[in-house]
């Protein structure tokens, strides 16, 4: 598919602010199963823009407004193309008790570890073990915590906010795509799996029933030996497809979210987010989202 994305951000502060700078990761990657055609980055009041590959080689566009101002908009807009043949994973095979091995690969290693927004305690530790019990193969132990959470955890934009942890979740068992997403992550690197955070867009037709969030969508990848990362979303319970658009990746939301910045001043803000996307290239209308938590 080719999609057209404009994603804007609007901040309203209640008084005068300056020294506002801002991290930006919206620009959509290039690897083997998609293509960005294009980006632009955009800011009022204006300002010049700068960029960067983070740590996780994330593609980072940063900018900084010094004069005082009431009102900022961040609009990203990009053209992007996403492939419908993505590699068979019917035989993605990894004992699930070698997969302890992976704890010796630097490319895993951080994604073994308790983060900012995922912690490894026993109450995730016994989720992923009823999950994966009598499961032998790391792919499909996988997605057995997947479709654990699919089934046990309602989709709801009012229960969480974007600041809340795993504990959060857990205590209601209610929350958004990034919510599941870090659940996932703890159940896997609760029981050995390499996986990180995924943040990006999902293309969601009229007539397909597939589940988003507003401004952005969250999932999960998974390593093993011999077939690298392989994403999961489980929102939707199912591999992520050609519906999705990889934007960054990370630990957890805090190494992969769309904004992150500081300004200086004593005012409060309120955000307002719009988000379109546009299939090019089957005469479909732009896909209708859900509404803001």
């Amino acid at each position: 598919m080719r999609l057209q994305i404009v994603h804007r951000t609007e901040y309203l502060y209640s008084a005068p602010v300056s020294e506002n700078f801002n991290e930006v990761r919206m620009q959509p990657v290039s690897d083997e199963f998609q293509e960005c055609h294009g980006f632009q980055l955009s800011t009022t009041p204006q300002a010049p823009v700068r960029r960067y590959h983070d740590f996780h080689l994330n593609l980072v566009d940063h900018f900084y407004v010094a004069e005082l101002h009431t009102r900022l908009v961040i609009e990203g807009r990009s053209t992007v193309s996403t492939s419908d043949s993505r590699r068979d994973l019917g035989g993605a095979n990894f004992p699930l008790s070698r997969i302890g091995e992976c704890l010796r690969l630097e490319r895993c290693y951080d994604f073994l570890q308790i983060s900012e927004y995922v912690p490894l305690d026993v109450d995730v530790w016994k989720l992923g073990r009823d999950a994966v019990e009598g499961v032998t193969d790391a792919w499909e132990a996988a997605k057995a915590m997947m479709g654990f959470i699919h089934r046990n955890f309602v989709y709801d934009a009012t229960a969480t906010t974007v600041h809340s942890r795993v504990a959060d979740v857990l205590l209601g068992r209610r929350g958004v795509c990034q919510d599941f997403a870090h659940v996932l992550i703890g159940m896997c690197r609760s029981m050995k799996i390499p996986a990180r955070y995924v943040s990006g867009y999902l293309y969601v037709a009229p007539s397909e029933n597939l589940r988003g969030d507003l401004a952005s969508h969250a999932w999960v990848e998974v390593f093993l030996p011999g077939f690298g990362w392989l994403p999961l979303d489980p929102t939707n319970n199912r591999p992520a497809d050609h519906h999705h658009v990889k934007v960054a990746v990370g630990r957890d939301y805090a190494d992969a979210a769309p904004i992150r910045g500081n300004f200086k001043g004593r005012a409060s803000q309120t955000m307002n987010v719009q988000l379109q996307i546009t299939r090019l290239d089957g005469g479909s209308e732009p896909a209708p989202q859900p509404q803001p938590r």
